[in-house]
């Protein structure tokens, strides 16, 4: 039987170690050397494709890192091809990184982000700068029954709220539009063109419209019903304005949600929110809290069933700033109840 060449190996060295006692002594280191490279090179001939794998890896590594930074180049830049740095160039100074507070980043409204010449679903919607005055809507809607000045409503005791209730539908950042929600849009042609809401808010709306003007105050609605094309579009406007003040994405997107609702969040696009001003005062900012018509609707429409949906000190609650012009549609007995109350929708929204 052929022996291999690592038992000749062991054969002579135990040859060699027989003859005397010093023999003996050089054949164990050398024994141990020589089975040591027997077994590597088995191990790497057993294993060759995987370590040309492993040497493949590093070497790509190294060529990428040679790449990405100069390691391999010379003090003075002129290593592998580099040009050698400049003495203008070795004097330029970076400029020191600003840090910027958000809290004194001033919030954009939804006018700053509205761009004059928006074609906004002209063959259905109209205009979301277009304001619809009150005098429009009611001519409007003549032959409509409406009711008289209503006295402050009461809310039986026995009264059971329900979270499956369409007037009391919870949407937020946390609750989108559920992907099965239906309604039906209504429509009050105006001289300026329709203005579509939820066909239900209709008429307790008129009712609003009308007792505000025997009160002397003149609204205008300038955002009812949006679609998700162009709340898509209003948010995105905002997100690049905030950037353009030297904003991150995500910075801006953060700064972005407190005044203009997500897609797929907004209360416009289910047609239960209608953003209301008057014809004096026509700018969504936090002053129309304090017109005749913001404080008129504050004390009075939830007689009619819609509530302040962003109040003042409730936005660590809401997740919006304060919006005096916002007002969203819950019946007239949830709205007398939150209002009484002073809770926002998401506190109603939790006790039920």
């Amino acid at each position: 039987m052929k022996l291999t060449l690592e038992e000749r190996f062991r054969k002579r060295l135990f040859k060699f170690g027989k003859k005397n006692r010093i023999c003996r002594l050089l054949v164990i280191p050398v024994m141990a050397a020589g089975m040591f490279l027997f077994h590597g090179a088995a191990y790497l001939k057993g294993n060759a494709k995987r370590l040309a794998m492993l040497a493949m890896t590093f070497l790509l590594f190294a060529v990428y890192s040679s790449f990405s930074f100069p390691i391999f180049t010379t003090g003075d830049g002129s290593g592998y091809g580099l040009n050698p740095v400049s003495e203008e160039a070795q004097d330029i100074v970076l400029a020191q990184e600003t840090e910027i507070d958000l809290n004194d980043i001033e919030l954009l409204d939804d006018e700053d982000v509205r761009m004059e010449g928006d074609e906004y679903m002209e063959s259905l919607h109209g205009d979301i700068g277009e304001l619809y005055s009150a005098s429009e809507i009611l001519e409007a809607a003549q032959g409509r029954d409406t009711q008289d000045e209503r006295q402050k409503t009461q809310v039986p005791a026995d009264i059971e709220f329900s979270k499956e209730d369409w007037r009391l539908v919870l949407i937020n950042k946390q609750h989108s539009i559920p992907e099965d929600y239906e309604f039906s849009l209504g429509v009050i042609n105006t001289m300026k063109g329709p203005m579509y809401c939820d066909e239900r808010i209709i008429d307790d709306l008129g009712d609003m419209l009308q007792a505000a003007k025997e009160d002397g105050i003149s609204l205008g609605i300038c955002s009812p019903y949006r679609d998700q094309s162009y709340q898509e579009m209003l948010f995105a406007r905002k997100i690049k304005l905030y950037m353009n003040r030297g904003l991150s994405y995500m910075e801006a997107y953060q700064l972005g949600s407190q005044a203009v609702t997500v897609p797929g969040a907004s209360e416009h696009q289910i047609g239960l929110a209608l953003d209301i001003v008057t014809l004096s005062h026509q700018s969504l900012d936090e002053a129309f809290g304090e017109t005749p018509g913001g404080v008129w609707l504050a004390e009075n429409s939830y007689k009619y069933g819609f509530i302040l949906r962003y109040p003042e000190g409730k936005e660590y609650i809401t997740g919006i700033e304060y919006e005096p012009w916002h007002f969203r549609y819950v019946g007239v007995e949830a709205a007398t109840v939150i209002t009484e109350r002073g809770i926002t929708l998401e506190e109603f929204w939790e006790e039920l």
